[in-house]
């Protein structure tokens, strides 16, 4: 049977990823990081990739990682949602690099195996950041490779991708790209001359888009069309499903930061927290939680374990995660009276966050349609 609980490893992992956090990485901080347009703290990420190894936690060991599973990935996304922390993980250890891994053996279908060891190698080790050059909003389960660029026969590539996450952090693209003979998966320096990196006005705050612009530009092929729509398909429903996580830990710092709050707040001579009404508020909204805790968990160990009910899995933990999340943040913010409408407060943080994750890789209304075509029932109306 599956074991959907914590892990002694997996608590340890939680438990250092939090210290950091807490000391890197308090609301305050990320506030006045915002305020600069540049929300990233590099340094707070060498740490977390590098030192704390957290980049290399889905790699093999034989390929340079730590060996563990995307099960300890997750809980990594927890933590970083539950501090709203600004960093490349989601587009770099998730995404870029479960593309990477799905690669194996790419000599054989045109592209370089070697090319693609060394890549993953370097990622796992923190020594490079990644992203996957898709729009955020891409959904897994599709089917439709991306046609926004093309390579040419010399294997340069031309075409804008819009609204891809973490790519002003990044220092290596992963480009998918149709050529004459079909699709394939490309690696793009960001130094590289005729690309541009164009920042793009985001919701979220801690978490940056931005336009990929390539006109003609230089690039190493690394799989073509035999294995390159699947790798990007097992990046997008990884991404997917980890994201689900990120939005637990988003959920789970609204209810625990509301409740000390109604704990101390008084009006009426009586804490706010003794008000039925309220009670009832989040003891609903905790239930939400802890179901919406067993969908990401199980979603995150079928990826881990390569589960054919993966793609079900991923669907229901995407679609009840996002909503919960969202909700979790709005009555953060509603439950926190004139001091959550503020700046200071952390809280809008967390609600801009909660509602650029509802919409990033298929919001709960497709993956929802998407569930229904998996189980075979009607999809659902409206």
């Amino acid at each position: 049977m599956t074991d959907l609980l914590y892990s002694e490893i997996e608590e340890e992992l939680r438990a250092s990823v939090r210290a950091l956090l807490a000391d890197r990485c308090p609301p305050e901080n990320t506030l006045a990081r915002c305020e600069t347009g540049e929300p990233y703290d590099r340094g707070l990420w060498q740490t977390l990739a590098r030192d704390l190894g957290a980049a290399s936690l889905a790699v093999p060991e034989e390929a340079g990682g730590a060996g563990a599973s995307v099960r300890e990935a997750a809980v990594v996304l927890e933590e970083l949602g539950r501090a709203a922390a600004p960093t490349p993980y989601l587009g770099s250890a998730v995404l870029a690099t479960t593309a990477l891994l799905a690669l194996e053996g790419a000599d054989g279908d045109g592209g370089d195996g070697g090319e693609v060891s060394k890549l993953l190698a370097s990622l796992a080790a923190g020594e490079r950041t990644a992203a996957l050059a898709v729009p955020l909003s891409a959904m897994p389960g599709t089917g439709a490779f991306p046609l926004a660029v093309r390579a040419d026969s010399a294997g340069t590539l031309t075409g804008t991708v819009t609204s891809v996450a973490d790519a002003a952090a990044a220092d290596l693209l992963i480009v998918p790209a149709e050529g004459r003979d079909g699709p394939g998966l490309y690696a793009v320096e960001t130094t590289a001359a005729a690309l541009a990196v164009v920042p793009r006005t985001s919701l979220d705050l801690t978490r940056p888009v931005a336009d990929v612009t390539l006109t003609g530009t230089a690039a190493r092929r690394l799989a073509g069309a035999g294995q390159a729509p699947a790798a990007l398909e097992r990046a997008l429903l990884t991404g997917a499903g980890l994201l689900a996580s990120e939005q637990l830990g988003i959920a789970e710092w609204c209810l625990t930061a509301t409740v000390a709050y109604l704990k101390d707040r008084r009006q009426f001579g009586r804490q706010l927290g003794s008000f039925q009404a309220l009670k009832h508020r989040l003891a609903d909204l905790w239930l939400e939680v802890v179901g919406a805790r067993a969908a990401a968990r199980y979603a995150a160990d079928t990826l881990a374990t390569g589960d054919p009910d993966a793609p079900v899995a991923v669907a229901v933990a995407a679609s009840h995660c996002g909503e919960l999340a969202v909700r979790a943040a709005e009555e953060c913010v509603q439950l926190h009276g004139g001091i959550g409408m503020t700046w200071e407060h952390p809280a809008h943080l967390y609600l801009k966050r909660a509602k650029a994750d509802q919409i990033a890789l298929g919001t709960p209304d497709r993956h929802r349609a998407a569930l229904a075509a998996l189980v075979d029932l009607p999809a659902p109306v409206g």
